[in-house]
């Protein structure tokens, strides 16, 4: 059963390498936001494999504020495509 989720988490590795080289030739801002948010979707994902497969709670925790890290960047992101800025009046 081990062997099969490595598979997935290989798999998934060489995914995210593949969104990786999305991000660096897309098109547009958006695509490359879009790519770099897959990749951390995709280790959030690989992380919670290895800390099954390994049994240590550890990896859940760091999961937890990676995904978190990865929410706030997303959002500021948006924020900063929608308005031309960080700060200020939201309209």
């Amino acid at each position: 059963m081990q062997g099969f989720f490595w598979g997935i988490a290989i798999f998934l590795l060489v995914n995210a390498f593949l969104c990786l080289v999305r991000a660096y030739r897309g098109p547009t801002v958006v695509d490359r936001i879009l790519a770099v948010n897959i990749v951390g979707t995709k280790t959030l994902v690989v992380l919670v494999l290895l800390a099954y497969v390994f049994g240590r709670t550890m990896y859940l925790d760091v999961a937890f504020v990676y995904a978190m890290l990865n929410f706030i960047v997303s959002v500021t992101a948006a924020r900063f495509i929608e308005t031309g800025r960080l700060s200020g009046d939201w309209r």
